[in-house]
């Protein structure tokens, strides 16, 4: 099949980036029926990805790139969050990302694409579902390897981090990469600390800013932030520390 002779064809490759996958909902807006996906397929110019989303011949999708495609195509309220995000804006202590989970972050009951879901990436997916920040506070856009992805901030993706530990994700770490955050805007971080749903997640946070002398300390309006009531374990046998009312690991208090 000439591309000159399918003007459908034709606009479908011209609008469709290098490393996106595209989705049947985005094929439909351009014009692109079932029946011509078909056409294509069988004439080699597109190849599946899964049912509902294809790859152009002889181009590479990665994880972010379906991300993104899942992003723009289909407007679903998923981002790059928690450790990934971090890595992703440099942080030294997780620029591993090999085989590494890829945490992806959406409001709770957002279910992904199958498609999505089931394909061999070359990283594990992690979707996390949950409701303990808002939806699109703290969230920016991220050039990752060209292709532009929605992506919590360092601010927000600390959190997130902190969200995930001790069971999804090291504690310890997360104070390596947070120790390290001298210059996270306070205006953003007072904001997700005001309105964020887990009291855990806010004290933690605020013991290791405290801990690593974090100069966001300064700025913070500590009388708006709700730190509840309670004790809270963050580990079994943990320490207490009476100031936030946790229980954290030994190995954290004794890091320097």
């Amino acid at each position: 099949m000439s591309i000159s002779n399918d003007k459908k064809l034709k606009n479908l490759l011209e609008q469709w980036n290098s490393g996106f996958a595209a989705t049947s909902a985005w094929m439909k807006t351009l014009g692109v029926s079932t029946q011509l996906t078909q056409k294509y397929l069988k004439s080699g110019w597109i190849e599946p990805l899964g049912r509902g989303a294809y790859k152009k011949n002889q181009d590479t999708v990665e994880w972010y790139g379906a991300l993104a495609s899942i992003q723009q195509q289909l407007s679903l309220p998923v981002h790059l969050g928690g450790p990934t995000a971090l890595a992703a804006h440099g942080s030294v202590h997780y620029v591993r990302f090999g085989k590494e989970r890829v945490f992806l972050f959406s409001p709770l009951h957002q279910k992904l694409p199958k498609w999505f879901q089931t394909y061999d990436w070359g990283n594990p997916i992690e979707h996390v579902t949950t409701s303990f920040l808002p939806e699109n506070l703290g969230i920016t856009d991220l050039n990752y390897n060209g292709i532009s992805v929605r992506t919590s901030s360092r601010g927000r993706a600390i959190l997130e981090s902190l969200y995930l530990s001790p069971k999804q994700f090291d504690l310890l770490e997360c104070y390596q990469m947070l120790e390290g955050m001298n210059n996270i805007r306070p205006d953003i971080v007072q904001e997700l600390l005001v309105k964020c749903k887990s009291v855990r997640v806010k004290r933690l946070f605020l013991y290791m800013a405290k801990k690593a002398q974090l100069p966001i300390l300064k700025f913070l309006n500590l009388s708006k932030i709700d730190l509840g009531v309670g004790d809270r374990s963050i580990v079994k046998n943990g320490i207490y520390n009476a100031e936030y009312k946790i229980s954290i690991p030994k190995e954290l208090i004794d890091y320097v």
